[in-house]
């Protein structure tokens, strides 16, 4: 036997000499006809070789770092069979003007075969301001729907069961709220909360550190989402309460590596304060999901999916003691990048939007949300819309891409990308960890430092026109003119939504109104969990920005610190 693996040894030996000469040779005669003035890199900016052989991937070992599809650690997906038993569910995101509107667009949607409803909701929603707020002005239903009260969240699912539909609701600092809405109105269908499925977006730190959109301190807020992970683990089994998410880390200029990294390292955040509450990881660790972006650079995308399931399965494993196998696995909704998407030339964007897809889909994702063409001119036409979900469903359907799971698996530019993109990230877990933790790097900048970076070198390579972006900075349409149909936002909605205040205000009871506000403001002060509070005070018709105030009360205001 030890003769037999001396010879192996040797064989192996000479096999890797051998290739080392080849490739030494066949890269002296490939370098004579190069352009030694292109640069070739990723869109995060990352080197690229000009071939990738077995020497590239010579440290991987097939049971550790990739194994089989639904096999620990999850790197060719976490089911078995992915999309030969089920494909993923087309979830396009659709919200705007007034609920009566975007109700009408949920029943298009359906009816022309989209999977499960996500809502988009209007800026001051977001925000947590009424839409009769002065801050409101101008911003009613403009970039998705308007909800302030109970009445909205009823006429947004008016006729439609949410006993048999999965909803999607993308809202992070009123995020506990809009849970409460949606556990009242179905509740006034007959459906208890444990027959409801979804998600909740819910994720405030990747607010601090891209997208901006938060009302109270990290801290408060980051208790207020273990209340909804412990209210759900408790009584919404079918429920995911977070949506840990990377898409707006990229949509604000990082790179590949900084959204896997920064979502993940939020994600450990959450599960660390759970566990701090008294929650058992394997209890909750099974409905946690995660949001991540399809950018435009085909191989690293799909490198960063596989990456991402690595990580994740090695450390519920092995770091949080996870002993569920679900606790394990990384399930994750995609969307298209919409910071990829021009004014210019519209109708490339649907190319544009159909490789990324297709680089999701390849990446094994469980959701995609496929952009509309003229996303970067207005919130979608119906025919829009319609041609975005389309494309999925040619993908589905047509490619033959659900036949084969993980079709790349084994490719060496593949493999050593995935290991690339996962050592950049343990690198930046080692540093978020010496500075810390998340909470500090944000209260210090250094994770808002390290986007401004990124998205400073990317937009230097399209002025330059090291990168080139058809129709934008090459490829150009002197004196073009915009021949799509765009969607306008009829300006009455904003006074639609104020009249449904005060309907709402006219037909309840005033003492149960401050009363319940009271009882959650002292919740806050106990550190009690907030979310029975917040369902009390939706039933007697308060309002998104009452509940907001009453919070604020107790937990105050941030003021994001200087980022030099």
């Amino acid at each position: 036997m030890a003769e037999i693996k001396n010879q192996s040894a040797a064989s192996d030996q000479q096999f890797e000499d051998a290739l080392k000469k080849a490739h030494r040779e066949w890269k002296a005669t490939a370098d004579r006809s190069a352009n030694a003035k292109k640069k070739f890199v990723t869109v995060s900016s990352a080197p690229i070789d000009p071939l990738y052989t077995p020497e590239h991937v010579k440290d991987m070992e097939f049971f550790r770092d990739v194994n089989f599809p639904g096999e620990f650690p999850y790197t060719r997906g976490v089911h078995a069979s992915m999309y030969r038993g089920k494909p993923w569910t087309m979830r396009q995101f659709s919200g705007m003007g007034t609920p009566e509107q975007t109700n009408e667009r949920y029943h298009y949607l359906l009816s022309q075969g989209q999977h499960g409803l996500s809502v988009a909701f209007d800026l001051p929603t977001l925000m947590g301001y009424d839409s009769d707020h002065s801050r409101s002005l101008g911003e009613v239903g403009k970039c998705g729907v308007a909800v302030d009260t109970l009445l909205d969240m009823e006429k947004i699912f008016d006729g439609i069961d949410l006993a048999k539909i999965s909803t999607s609701m993308t809202i992070n600092a009123p995020a506990a709220i809009l849970l409460a809405m949606y556990i009242v109105v179905a509740e006034k269908q007959g459906v208890s909360m444990d027959k409801l499925s979804g998600t909740l977006q819910n994720d405030i730190l990747k607010e601090y550190i891209a997208q901006k959109e938060w009302i109270y301190p990290p801290e408060p807020s980051v208790q207020l989402i273990v209340d909804t992970i412990e209210f759900g683990t408790k009584h919404m089994p079918l429920w995911n309460t977070i949506s840990i998410s990377g898409y707006h880390i990229r949509e604000a200029g990082s790179t590949a590596a900084q959204e896997l990294a920064f979502t993940l390292a939020d994600g450990f955040t959450y599960i660390e304060k759970s566990i701090e509450r008294g929650l058992d990881v394997d209890d909750f660790a099974p409905r946690l999901s995660f949001f991540f972006n399809a950018h435009m650079d085909f191989f690293e995308e799909i490198a960063k999916y596989r990456a991402a399931r690595r990580i994740y399965a090695k450390r519920m494993r092995d770091k949080y003691g996870a002993k569920n196998p679900r606790s394990w696995m990384l399930r994750f909704h995609t969307q298209t990048a919409g910071c990829s998407l021009n004014a210019q030339q519209p109708e490339l964007n649907l190319v544009r939007t159909a490789l990324e897809g297709l680089s999701a889909v390849l990446g094994g994702t469980q959701s995609l949300h496929t952009n509309a063409m003229d996303e970067t001119l207005a919130l979608p036409s119906d025919k829009a819309a319609l041609l975005a979900l389309r494309t999925q469903q040619v993908l589905a359907h047509e490619t033959g891409v659900v036949n084969t799971i993980d079709p790349l698996g084994g490719s060496y530019f593949v493999e050593a990308l995935t290991s690339r993109i996962e050592a950049e990230a343990e690198a930046y877990f080692d540093e978020i960890d010496r500075r810390g933790g998340v909470m500090a790097c944000i209260e210090e900048g250094y994770l808002q430092r390290e986007l401004a970076r990124a998205a400073y070198i990317y937009q230097q390579e399209i002025d330059s026109k090291e990168r080139i972006i058809v129709g934008v900075n090459d490829y150009v349409l002197e004196n073009e003119k915009i021949e799509i149909p765009i969607l306008v936002i009829d300006p009455e909605v904003e006074a639609k939504q104020c009249a449904s205040i005060k309907k709402a205000k006219s037909i309840r009871n005033d003492k149960r109104v401050a009363e319940t506000l009271e009882e959650l403001r002292q919740a806050c002060r106990d550190n009690k969990n907030r979310m029975p509070f917040l369902i009390n005070c939706v039933r007697e018709y308060c309002t998104l920005g009452e509940m907001c105030l009453a919070m604020q009360d107790v937990f105050g205001d941030y003021v994001e610190p200087p980022i030099i």
